[in-house]
């Protein structure tokens, strides 16, 4: 992010629920987005279940993760 040039955009994707992290490491991903959530320029996009344009099934998989996953 720091190697931004001139006239650049920069585009990071990821998945916060993919991540394979040793417990208790803290992810660069959602460091990212919490400390640059407010900086003038910068957008930062979630998507949902909703947006999977694979197979219906997966749609239903992800869903079935959601509900059991902590909030």
């Amino acid at each position: 992010l720091t190697r931004m040039g001139w006239g650049s955009k920069v585009v990071v994707t990821g998945d916060i629920t993919q991540m394979d992290l040793p417990r208790g490491q803290a992810s660069g991903l959602v460091d990212a987005a919490e400390v640059l959530q407010d900086v003038s320029g910068i957008a930062l996009v979630y998507l949902g279940n909703q947006d999977v344009v694979r197979h219906e099934m997966v749609q239903k998989i992800i869903r079935a993760y959601e509900r059991k996953r902590p909030t």
